[in-house]
């Protein structure tokens, strides 16, 4: 028996009046509840507003319960009435419990059924309960399948189209662990969905169709209206320099599989990247989906924080819940230190909402349990809280410098092979001497810029047009040399580079470098 099933069973044999179920899968409810039902040789109802109170398991009672009522106080009253053991299931209920008569009506249910067999269980997907009913009320929340429960579900699909010969399976060990992977977080609707989408598109089943899978996840962020899902069009070659982070991340490639778990491993939490503007941190997070094969979401706190009060906590708590929902997952948050500068303030300028809401957003980090890995990144270290920083909020504080020449060097060719140029015809050395100080962004867009001149002419763009587009450019670390100072010192102490090479130094303006 699942862990939630013996958890209901145990509160059910306990007597406790009211459970309130949360879940969206309520056919997996009914079941659960049924199988319960039949152990302890109860009856079963169900009511709806629609269908009115009806009997889904008669043991008790021969005749059929005919007042098929819809009317909540009315199926409520033979709560309190029948003398038969049974388990009472009310969908949606939560849209009725505001109103005083139905207030007293469940607190006599609740009164009244402690002393008999008889338990009242609410099953929605939202949790809902006025004030005077918290104490009378026990919540229980019903999670997304595992693992297991795909596992087997995909076997049935399987076997069910494979006996009419219309579905070819090309799955190896791996193949369908990691699209069983792909639907976690997905209820059993949705993952039948999902998979069903994935066996009709060609026929096929294999390691192809997780994308297909992974579109039935998109659809909850969607509905949710607070996450942004992002395609992992990126990918770590398209990275350049950070060998050290990237070595970190590419040792916790597999560190959301069972066989982690297995050796003792706990699920990553984050990483946070701090650093100058325009060094590839952004670029970062997103690669990290790719290379982990695991969606990536964003969270934009712009749209946490509502109009009205209470409602940017529940915001907050919904983006949680919805990401959560998804996992495994990558959440990004780009900028973070945004979210934070009303902080100091917020006891006076919001009523504190700011606070309360990072507050719930910190504690969430540091307690989760779930299989979200949260990629922050920040530009400006002023506006950070020490608590952000605090041991097991992060697994990782990593610093993103400019780039080395090296480096520079690499994000060159990558910026010239993504533009269908071949690096080697160009002079690699003599652009990475010239970019000293430049960015990742400032270095593509100066190849960018090379591109509008050499089209212009209509001819091919050469080793020169990218030399002189550096020349007119300042890059940001001469314009910000006093702020990059003080970030390189900051983070001595407090983060790891995230490249092994020594920093390189700020420059002089370009003009001066080829005089």
């Amino acid at each position: 028996m699942p862990n939630v099933a013996a958890e209901i069973d145990e509160l059910i044999r306990a007597r406790y009046p009211i459970l309130y179920l949360i879940t969206w899968e309520e056919n997996r409810a009914k079941q659960m509840l049924l199988d319960i039902a039949r152990e302890h040789d109860k009856d079963i109802f169900e009511w709806s507003v629609t269908d009115g109170l009806r009997h889904l398991a008669k043991l008790h009672t021969k005749e059929p319960y005919k007042e098929l009522s819809r009317d909540p106080l009315v199926a409520l009253n033979h709560v309190l009435q029948s003398s038969v053991p049974a388990l009472y299931l009310f969908k949606d209920f939560h849209l009725y419990l505001k109103k005083p008569e139905m207030i007293r009506q469940m607190r006599d249910v609740a009164n009244t059924l402690r002393q008999t067999k008889k338990t009242l269980i609410i099953v929605s997907p939202v949790l809902d309960i006025p004030t005077e009913l918290q104490k009378a009320v026990t919540i229980v929340d019903l999670p997304l399948p595992n693992s297991g429960d795909l596992v087997a579900l995909l076997d049935r699909m399987i076997r069910g189209t494979s006996r009419s010969r219309r579905l070819r399976v090309n799955l190896t060990a791996d193949g369908r662990a990691q699209l069983v992977k792909a639907a976690l977080g997905l209820t059993l609707d949705e993952a039948e969905n999902a998979f069903a989408r994935a066996m009709v598109k060609d026929g096929t089943l294999d390691q192809t169709d997780i994308p297909a899978v992974l579109e039935e996840k998109k659809q909850i962020i969607r509905k949710s209206g607070l996450l942004e899902y992002f395609s992992a069009d990126e990918t770590i070659q398209d990275v350049g320099g950070m060998d050290v982070l990237k070595g970190w991340l590419a040792k916790r490639r597999n560190a959301f599989r069972d066989e982690a778990r297995a050796y003792g491993l706990p699920e990553p939490k984050g990483v946070l990247l701090i650093g100058i503007q325009g060094c590839g941190k952004s670029l970062v997070a997103k690669t990290i989906a790719s290379l982990w094969d695991l969606p990536l979401l964003r969270l934009d706190m712009s749209l946490i924080f509502s109009g009205y009060i209470g409602a940017s906590e529940s915001n907050m708590r919904k983006a949680i819940k919805t990401a959560e929902s998804i996992a495994p997952a990558v959440l990004w948050i780009d900028e973070i230190e945004k979210a934070f500068s009303g902080v100091a303030s917020s006891s006076i300028s919001d009523a504190g909402t700011t606070a309360r809401v990072v507050g719930t957003f910190l504690t969430w980090i540091q307690e989760k349990d779930s299989a979200v890995f949260v990629t922050a990144t920040a530009n400006s270290i002023e506006a950070l809280p020490p608590e952000l920083l605090r041991k097991g909020r992060f697994d990782e504080v990593f610093f993103v410098d400019l780039p080395t020449s090296a480096e520079r060097r690499e994000i060159f060719a990558i910026h010239l092979a993504k533009r269908n140029r071949q690096p080697e015809a160009y002079d690699l050395d003599q652009l990475a001497t010239h970019s000293q100080g430049f960015s990742g962004s400032e270095i593509e867009e100066a190849i960018v810029s090379a591109m509008h001149d050499s089209f212009s002419e209509n001819r091919e763009l050469e080793t020169r047009d990218i030399d002189n587009a550096l020349r007119d450019t300042v890059p940001l670390s001469v314009t910000m040399e006093e702020k990059i100072s003080f970030m390189r010192q900051w983070m001595q102490t407090r983060a790891r580079p995230a490249s092994s090479g020594a920093a390189p130094a700020v420059p002089a303006p370009h003009k001066d470098l080829l005089s």
